[in-house]
């Protein structure tokens, strides 16, 4: 079991961003994060790292604690899910678990991808997201700007809420740059240690205290 998040872990994932990361706006109901990373590989060769996230997803923030499990179908109706290998029983039989993170509502090879869901602790909520993943070609590589737009009734404290998710988020941006490798050959300075275990999705659910 991993040790249970605390707030400097949180501020830690929050500062742990790619080129760019940013809670863009809030409100009562919702909120959007904004994060842009940029890329030493053309759009084809990031659209095919994009759509195969177990090779770069953060083992953290799966259900399963192993990215290698994680799908993504790109196409309309498609699904962003996750193998959940049953447990192991004495009478060696098993059954496998899965959980269904997004699903895809556009896919246009090497421009846009377009999901929808509630990621993390959200899925327990009737609040639900839409992410939006830009390609851009750039001299030298592609950049990628990743926006999500969250909206609904929710049990979170929304400032609270949207800090950490951002800070998530930019985590796995962050993932897929590093797999990639960033434009200028350099990783971000501000890139949080390895060292630093990340916490789990379920202690993010217990950092994150619902609102009363």
């Amino acid at each position: 079991m991993r040790r249970p998040a605390t707030v400097f872990a949180i501020a830690a994932m929050v500062a742990a961003g790619p080129l760019s990361a940013k809670v863009a706006d809030t409100s009562d109901n919702g909120f959007v994060t904004q994060d842009v990373a940029e890329v030493a590989a053309p759009p084809l060769e990031t659209w095919l790292a994009l759509i195969k996230p177990g090779n770069w997803w953060n083992d953290a923030h799966t259900w399963s604690g192993d990215a290698a499990n994680m799908t993504l179908t790109p196409q309309a109706g498609g699904c962003f899910c996750e193998r959940v290998p049953g447990e192991d029983r004495e009478d060696g039989f098993s059954l496998d678990g899965s959980a269904l993170h997004m699903s895809v509502v556009q896919a246009y090879p090497l421009k846009n991808l377009r999901m929808r869901g509630g990621l993390g602790p959200l899925q327990g909520e009737p609040a639900t997201g839409v992410l939006t993943v830009t390609l851009e070609e750039i001299e030298g590589g592609t950049r990628i700007r990743w926006e999500y737009v969250v909206g609904g009734y929710m049990r979170y404290d929304v400032e609270t809420i949207a800090k950490a998710v951002d800070g998530v988020m930019s985590q796995q941006l962050a993932g897929l740059r590093d797999h990639l490798g960033p434009l200028g050959g350099s990783q971000d300075p501000q890139a949080a240690p390895e060292a630093e275990e990340e916490p789990s999705i379920e202690a993010q659910i217990d950092a994150l205290q619902v609102a009363e």
